[in-house]
């Protein structure tokens, strides 16, 4: 009975002790459980030292890119939708996207936000890495692409903001798939260009 009393009052005392942003990491990290966990808690740790990933690289083969987020009704399906356009403005016709949510209800369309804020402009790594640790090579944060201190940063989910943050969102994903696409533009060019070198006859 005494250690029933206890517990509330040591998690009280906690949580006026422990920053509430730690508070909030510690409960990601429980959620995620062990595996996905441990992962997100390094990547954390990694990111508060200020170690960000290097500019990713796209191979000039890729030719599929699916674009995920936790419920793939904000920011994956405006991804999408923006790399669809970005694709065909940049004559990619064979590249393949597609959207997806880690957990996603199927049926769910997109938040009425999302359609109000692409209106205007005319789309977690962790579990990702879990669940397809064979796929590491070829997963990264959009935000890969970035300069600066938001480079392999996530995106903020707009979800529980408001019509104002996911306009934010979205010009930010605008920024990071131009930086996406005209990497894969850049890999395809200085491969073609290799090739035809290489066909050309010497002498």
């Amino acid at each position: 009975m005494e250690n029933d009393q206890a517990t509330p009052g040591i998690k009280t005392t906690l949580r006026r002790v422990v920053p509430a942003a730690l508070l909030r990491e510690r409960q990601i990290i429980v959620r995620l459980g062990p595996n996905a966990g441990g992962i997100y808690a390094r990547l954390r740790l990694l990111d508060s030292l200020g170690v960000r990933p290097q500019a990713a690289a796209v191979g000039p083969q890729t030719r599929s890119v699916v674009f995920v987020c936790f419920g793939n009704i904000m920011r994956s399906p405006m991804a999408e939708a923006l790399f669809r356009r970005a694709a065909r403005a940049a004559n990619l016709p064979d590249v393949q996207v597609s959207s997806a949510g880690l957990h996603a209800i199927p049926g769910s369309g997109p938040h009425p936000w999302a359609l109000a804020a692409s209106s205007e402009l005319g789309v977690p790594l962790a579990e990702l890495l879990t669940r397809y640790p064979q796929a590491k090579s070829k997963l990264l944060m959009v935000t890969a692409f970035l300069e600066g201190a938001r480079r392999g940063r996530e995106i903020a989910d707009p979800y529980f903001g408001n019509l104002d943050t996911t306009r934010a969102c979205y010009a930010m994903l605008q920024t990071c798939i131009g930086a996406f696409t005209d990497e894969l533009v850049t890999s395809r060019t200085v491969c073609s260009r290799g090739i035809a070198r290489s066909k050309t006859p010497a002498g």
